[in-house]
């Protein structure tokens, strides 16, 4: 080996292959480019890389020498790699020590399955890469007769190769955790997607009343649900639903809440067996790992103008008669799928022109102000949300949408919502 260089052009050398290797993000090209770096520094022209993750004791694979004729690609050509077992490479790859041979043609025999590589040589260095304790990679320098090396440097070296094969490694888990989040996310995409096409492609037309709808979720998919049933009488249902929790597990309870309110037999009335249906199934096979969903559900009489409701432990809308906020927090319940046998009453109540009625989940009663210098974050609010309404008076239900939304915003400051949001908005002409 070639007497050192001076420390600062070793310095250079070394600054700039870090600086080549930290934007590499295929293991493959930084490992090329890690060997043709640490050439510069210490030049050693043979070299063979064995590898004994994946395979049975005593095999091991080649994956890398000098004697190769083509280059394989560890990670996506592995099965193309030489398989061994046994012989000097097979000790040096079970060592789990690193090794200095000196003797290598007093050791080396023409049937040693590691001839091919270890041919004409005379001393080698065996650095392990450790994964757990164990070397599951070794790095093998070779020099060949009368090419001699200092064997103070081999420590030094054991620490580089060691730091190289976490860094290695931890770039490959690096892309795998990539890759499977890439994965995560598109069936995630799908899972919105299945989820949105669960709720009602448009509005309904009802006559003498006015709606409009708000839906957000905080991740791709939610466990937010609203939903309007027609009645045979030509009123309508009215749905809104939360499942605890978030993301998948909460949009799967809430397809399946969906699945079951539309399967269930005949008209969709009254409110407390619905929702008296909906609970005795969930409760039964869906919510055995502690999830619930608080739900409210109300049929509108359009020709009386008569709202019949009952609730599952849901926030109670909002009703605005003149100036004032009428909380429809009757005919409660225990939300659903809690108990089996859990039942709901009805409760009943005239809804005049004017009148305004908002449905809305947590997410928006519950959303956060950032922390503020006292260390408390202030939740936006009933109260809040009452004022809002109050100040639409008279106005169409998009825009009271469309106020609620922006107050929301602004009180986050417009951090993403932690919590799904939902709105359904009523205005009766």
């Amino acid at each position: 080996m070639q007497t050192r260089r001076p420390w600062q052009e070793e310095l250079d050398l070394i600054d700039r292959l870090m600086r080549d290797v930290s934007d590499i993000n295929d293991p493959d090209q930084l490992v090329q480019k890690y060997w043709d770096g640490v050439h510069d520094l210490f030049p050693v022209e043979h070299y063979l890389s064995l590898s004994r993750r994946g395979v049975e004791p005593p095999e091991f694979l080649v994956t890398r020498s000098s004697r190769f004729t083509e280059h394989f690609n560890p990670w996506t050509q592995r099965e193309r790699l030489p398989r061994l077992t046994g012989g000097l490479l097979g000790e040096v790859v079970y060592a789990d020590k690193p090794l200095v041979i000196d003797d290598i043609p007093a050791r080396l025999s023409k049937d040693d399955p590691g001839y091919f590589y270890l041919q004409g040589f005379q001393s080698l260095i065996a650095l392990p890469h450790y994964e757990n304790g164990k070397g599951l990679n070794v790095g093998v320098s070779l020099f060949e007769p009368g090419v001699e090396f200092d064997h103070a440097m081999v420590p030094m070296m054991h620490w580089q190769a060691g730091l190289f094969g976490r860094g290695t490694q931890s770039l490959v888990l690096r892309n795998q955790l990539s890759a499977a989040l890439q994965a995560l996310d598109r069936e995630l995409q799908v899972v919105a997607q299945i989820q949105r096409s669960l709720l009602p492609a448009s509005l309904p037309e009802i006559p003498g009343f006015e709606i409009d709808t708000f839906y957000q979720t905080s991740s791709k998919a939610g466990g937010d649900y609203y939903d309007f049933f027609p009645l045979h009488d030509g009123g309508w249902g009215i749905f809104i639903a939360d499942v605890s929790g978030h993301g998948t597990p909460a949009a799967v309870l809430m397809a399946i809440t969906h699945a079951i309110a539309h399967t269930r037999p005949g008209s969709p009335t009254p409110p407390g067996e619905l929702l008296a249906h909906l609970n005795h199934h969930l409760a039964k096979s869906y919510t055995a790992s502690g999830s619930f969903v608080t739900a409210f559900y109300a049929t509108l009489d359009t020709r009386t103008r008569e709202l019949t409701y009952a609730t599952a432990g849901h926030n109670p809308p909002r009703l605005l008669r003149g100036d004032r906020i009428i909380a429809l927090d009757d005919g409660g319940g225990l939300p659903l799928g809690i108990l089996t046998e859990q039942t709901y009453t009805d409760a009943r109540i005239a809804i005049a022109p004017g009148d305004s009625l908002v449905l809305y989940t947590d997410g928006i009663t519950e959303a956060m102000a950032p922390e503020s210098v006292s260390g408390t974050r202030e939740l936006f609010g009933v109260e809040r949300l009452d004022e809002i309404i109050r100040s639409a008076r008279g106005r169409d239900m998009a825009t009271l949408v469309r106020q609620i939304r922006d107050a929301t915003t602004a009180h986050t400051r417009r951090t993403p919502p932690t919590d799904d949001q939902t709105l359904v908005a009523i205005r009766c002409l």
